[in-house]
C-alpha cells in the first residue's frame, strides 16, 4: 500500500514531512536525512545512526583521524 501525500515547498526549498510518514519511518526530531535522486525522483531516507551518513556528505576537508574524532567528543560531552 503505497502513501500519497501532497506537500508545500516553501521559497526557500523546504517542505514538511507529514507526521504519519514520520512515525511510520521512525524519523525523530530534529534530526538528520539522506535525500538522493534516482531516476528522476526524490528519494528521501531517515538516518537513526550518524554512522549511516559515512560517506554521504561531500567535502574538500581531509577525514579526523578516529583519535582526533574521540578527543573532540570528549570535548563536547565536557561542555
Amino acid at each position: 500500500m503505497h502513501m500519497v501525500y501532497t506537500v508545500s515547498i516553501t521559497s526557500q526549498g523546504q517542505i514538511s514531512i507529514p507526521t504519519k510518514v514520520q512515525k511510520k519511518l521512525g524519523i525523530k526530531k530534529p534530526g538528520k536525512a539522506i535525500m538522493r535522486v534516482e531516476a528522476g525522483k526524490m528519494i528521501i531516507e531517515s538516518v537513526k545512526d550518524l554512522m549511516e551518513l559515512k560517506g554521504s556528505l561531500r567535502t574538500n576537508k581531509k577525514p579526523l583521524s578516529s583519535n582526533k574524532l574521540h578527543e573532540m567528543f570528549g570535548e563536547y560531552l565536557s561542555r
